[in-house]
């Protein structure tokens, strides 16, 4: 019985042991936990511009077909299309009634597109016309009438 006694007592982790393995968990997670939400969130970046890139062949196919832009998204069947933050993307078309001011902007102030604007509000799910200002930077634009799609922040 001596000898069991002696023996359990050597076998298990020490609490001195349990915490250090502890410790060193809770530092592998605080290192991998950001890398992991970059990457989500260049992930969701990617699928937003590329669901732009569809909108907007769409929205040029129904330009081909009726000699004009849609009036908005529903005209194509996209109204509810949301982005990967649950958001639907924003479609405004340039006509003889748009004004300067309701045109999506570059750092200079200078309309990015003279066709039709198409965006996603991007992660934080607020935004203003120009790509300069801190809700704006993180929306996903279509910019240079369909030459640049990404983040504005890279426009």
């Amino acid at each position: 019985m001596y000898w069991l006694q002696q023996h359990r007592s050597q076998v298990g982790f020490t609490l001195l042991e349990l915490l250090i393995s502890i410790g060193i968990i809770f530092l592998l997670m605080s290192l991998a936990l950001p890398s992991y939400g970059n990457y989500v969130d260049r992930t969701n970046n990617v699928l937003a511009a590329k669901d732009i890139v569809m909108i907007e062949l769409m929205i040029e196919r129904f330009y081909l077909d009726n000699n004009g832009y849609p009036t908005s998204l529903a005209d194509i069947g996209y109204e509810n299309m949301t982005d990967p933050w649950g958001n639907t993307y924003e479609y405004l078309r340039f006509d003889e009634d748009t004004k300067r001011g309701e045109m999506r902007k570059d750092k200079n102030l200078v309309p990015v597109n003279d066709d039709f604007d198409l965006y996603s509000k991007g992660k934080n799910g607020t935004t203003s016309k120009p790509f300069t200002s801190a809700p704006g930077r993180d929306d996903i634009v279509r910019a240079n009438n369909g030459r640049f799609v990404g983040l504005a922040s890279d426009y």
